[in-house]
């Protein structure tokens, strides 16, 4: 009998005999103890008591603090934790961003209707009405209400309409845009100084109160006003200027049609009429620019306004408008020579509502409604004296234009 080969311990060996195994029963035991307990490891246990009880408190103390927490707005009631996982914050999330959208709307469309409010823009509102906005882009200025704030830019239109009130001794600038503006010399308001063109910022400002002060003498000063020389305006002139200087003395002394004094200052014959309170109402506004090298501009572009009574025993009441341009010049002393303390004067315009043109004495003479000759000849020109928004020039401001109203 020849020998077998001997058994693999494959039991899938194909030499092995059929039906005869190679694992012994010891294996086979230990393979099926292994099996079952795998088995009994995945399968679902039910929780010990003591694990029944820690979950019960856990979920009571969650029941609790969910409690405390109703009404909070910071998030779940739940900590973060292995119990309940990372917070979900994404629905309060959403709530916040809602709640901080709308609150942002409301506070733009408050700033937003404060702002107009403000600015005159929304009809309706104080301040909406542009009649009686001041100093707006629109310029009107008519109606009741607060003085106005100084002028800073030229407005764009004429102020409106003051309506048909008729003035008193009590509200001598009634029916006029003047109702509202500034008295006196506080109404001169001086742009803050800077230093232009190589010229000091110390001298701009010294040039512009040297300007506010020529106003003030020229137009303001009650004793010229009533027709007394302006001894300070001559004061205050640059003896360097020569023409200028010696001309305005040559018209304060004869005045004629080629040397008239009006052009530069305001009187009036005191034995014709009175200024009412001496209330003079102004405004306008003081800008500076450049000039020639070393030299800086100042325009002061004012409008005086006089509430007048008549000494024709009749008492009767009248407004005269007068609208001044000057142009004083301010320079470096290094490269240009003038007088320190005194102003040097470029140029005069002016423009006046309700003045007696073919007069040349030196004097402002208003008409009142019963004098002869107070309605306006054909063909005059005719202006609105409180129309600030346009130049002072040969088309606006001629002294015999026929003054739309006073």
């Amino acid at each position: 009998m020849s020998a077998q080969p001997p058994a693999s311990g494959d039991p899938f060996d194909p030499s092995r005999p059929v039906g005869e195994s190679s694992i012994s029963d010891e294996e086979w035991e230990r393979f099926q103890r292994e099996s079952e307990g795998a088995a009994r490891l995945a399968a679902p246990a039910e929780p010990s008591a003591r694990a029944r009880m820690v979950t019960e408190r856990l979920r009571r103390q969650d029941e609790e603090r969910a409690a405390r927490s109703r009404g909070r707005r910071n998030g779940p009631a739940q900590p973060d934790g292995w119990r309940t996982g990372p917070p979900t914050f994404a629905a309060e999330d959403r709530a916040r961003r809602r709640r901080r959208w709308v609150t942002g709307v409301l506070a733009a469309a408050v700033v937003l209707v404060a702002g107009l409010t403000v600015a005159g823009e929304l009809p309706g509102l104080p301040g909406g009405d542009p009649a009686s906005r001041a100093g707006g882009p629109a310029g009107a200025e008519a109606g009741d209400g607060a003085v106005l704030p100084a002028e800073t830019a030229r407005p764009t239109r004429a102020p409106a309409v003051g309506g048909t009130v008729r003035p008193t001794r009590e509200r001598p600038f009634a029916g006029s845009p003047a109702e509202r503006w500034d008295s006196g010399a506080d109404a001169i308001v001086l742009p803050s100084a800077k230093a232009v063109n190589g010229v000091s910022a110390a001298r701009v400002a010294k040039g512009e109160a040297l300007l506010k002060e020529f106003l003030v003498a020229s137009n303001l000063d009650p004793k010229v006003l009533n027709g007394a020389d302006p001894v300070k305006v001559l004061a205050l002139l640059d003896p360097l200027q020569g023409v200028y200087v010696t001309d305005l003395k040559e018209g304060l002394r004869k005045p004629s049609a080629d040397s008239d004094p009006k052009w530069t200052v305001t009187r009036f014959d005191s034995d014709e009429v009175g200024i009412i309170g001496h209330d003079i109402r102004v405004r306008g506004r003081m800008t500076v620019r450049r000039g020639d090298p070393g030299a800086a501009i100042l325009t002061a572009d004012y409008t005086f306004v006089y509430p007048l009574v008549s000494k024709n025993g009749r008492g009767e009441m009248t407004r005269t408008v007068v609208r001044r341009v000057v142009e004083a010049q301010v320079v470096d002393p290094v490269r240009w020579e003038s007088t320190d303390g005194r102003i040097w004067i470029r140029d005069t315009k002016a423009s006046f509502g309700n003045d007696a043109c073919e007069s040349t004495d030196g004097l402002v003479h208003p008409r009142f409604g019963s004098e002869p000759g107070a309605e306006p000849s054909p063909g005059a020109t005719k202006s609105d004296p409180y129309d600030r928004s346009r130049s002072l020039s040969s088309e606006f401001g001629g002294a015999c234009d026929v003054a739309t109203r006073i």
